[in-house]
């Protein structure tokens, strides 16, 4: 019965649209050539363009990846300071795809230092006109483990080292700070379109910053300012498993990994990945409005919405982003490795809905193992307005991650 009326469906919405045109015609509503355009239009759209779409890599990329969509427009990202990050280093990592590789891939990095380091450091930066026009720091921000004591007893040493911070030192310095013990690091992974300097990813640098954490975002090989190599899932992922590695070279304090949207897609990725090799992890990992895999977003994201009842839909589309390795299969990857996960979706997401983040969230907690990290899952209601992109402004959200951060820093799974 299950298939007959599926079966019936589908001859319903493949024949509904043409149908609906030629009855038109039929009954005087439109003329020939009325008709003509609307089924050359109908072929066009629902069945040229799908076609199409599943035989071009490069089209499914593009739909996927988004990296043609730029803003803001004119942003200069060697400049994180015009878009309010003052103190944060803009340099470069190369991205090796292989041994034989012997380029690679240049994808730009920013680290955000956190503000009590900025304090700290205000004139040596020379930022203290900047650091005066933001409010002072609250007292709960100033806690055990966010590297407060180790910067109140080293910072006169740190002066002697490092009187002026200019060009020539600035990398020295940075990766000094970030070598301190007692700190925390976030690598944050954004999702597709624009770059790393978009207006409510910096949103979420400065929250992260205000609670004492180095920051580091980058954008994807195809993105920003990154070298413009087409993105492919084991790219990206690719590209993020080097900053990480980078991060983890340099300072033992604990990784926490956040991913946004496509961005989680990539930290499930990573992190199953760095498991599978048993190399070194992050001590969390923050999911922001999750999916379960592309072929679910897809199919519930709404440019898909006059497509996905089409018969064929799963032939010319689905499928064969599945075959050519398009999956960002989260799912399965939440299984496969340990360390404690924190999702957080609004109810009000129109680009990936809330059931998926939750779907996500009941899938962790019946495939993982009863030793591993726990799973949180925290719904923010659909009055508040946040959307996919503006959790960051929810007045609850810094201490949900503070709390996180702290119960799991030190924790080892």
């Amino acid at each position: 019965m299950y298939e007959l009326h599926n079966c019936l469906r589908s001859v319903f919405y493949a024949t509904f649209i043409p149908g609906t045109i030629l009855l038109s015609w039929l009954t005087g509503l439109v003329g020939l050539r009325s008709l003509q355009a609307c089924m050359l239009m109908f072929l066009l759209v629902f069945v040229a363009f799908p076609l199409i779409f599943r035989y071009s890599v490069t089209l499914q990329r593009g739909i996927l990846f988004l990296t043609f969509i730029k803003y803001p427009k004119g942003l200069d990202l060697t400049k994180p300071e015009t878009v309010g990050l003052y103190a944060t280093r803009n340099f470069y990592i190369t991205v090796k795809d292989h041994d034989e590789d012997e380029d690679g891939v240049r994808v730009g990095v920013w680290h955000v230092l956190p503000r009590n380091a900025v304090e700290r450091f205000k004139r040596e930066l020379n930022v203290e006109d900047a650091v005066a026009e933001e409010p002072p720091l609250q007292p709960q921000d100033i806690a055990v483990g966010n590297g407060e004591q180790e910067l109140r007893e080293l910072s006169s040493v740190i002066r002697s080292e490092f009187p002026t911070v200019l060009p020539e030192n600035e990398q020295l310095f940075y990766e000094r700070l970030l070598r301190l013990p007692g700190g925390t690091v976030v690598l944050y992974l954004h999702g597709n379109t624009a770059s790393r300097g978009s207006g409510h990813r910096s949103e979420v640098y400065k929250l992260l910053r205000n609670l004492n954490y180095h920051v580091f975002t980058f954008d994807y090989r195809g993105y920003g300012d990154s070298d413009p190599v087409p993105p492919t899932e084991e790219g990206v992922v690719r590209d993020a498993m080097m900053v990480f590695e980078y991060i983890a070279n340099i300072t033992s304090n604990p990784i926490v990994v956040w991913g946004h949207s496509l961005g989680t897609g990539v930290a499930t990725h990573m992190c199953a990945k760095l498991a599978n090799l048993r190399e070194r992890g992050p001590r969390g990992v923050i999911l922001e409005s999750p999916f379960t895999n592309i072929r679910d977003e897809i199919l519930n994201h709404p440019f898909a919405r006059m497509f996905k009842h089409m018969p064929w839909f799963d032939f010319t589309v689905s499928r064969p982003m599945y075959d050519n390795r398009l999956r960002f299969e989260s799912d399965i990857h939440v299984t496969e490795f340990p360390q404690p996960i924190m999702i957080i979706h609004a109810e009000d997401d129109k680009v990936v809905p809330f059931h998926l983040g939750y779907r996500l969230y009941r899938i962790a907690l019946d495939g993982r193992s009863r030793s591993w990290g726990p799973v949180e899952f925290h719904r923010f209601g659909s009055g508040k307005n946040y959307g996919h992109k503006y959790l960051c402004r929810a007045p609850e959200l810094p201490g949900l991650i503070r709390q996180f951060v702290q119960s799991y820093r030190d924790a080892v799974y």
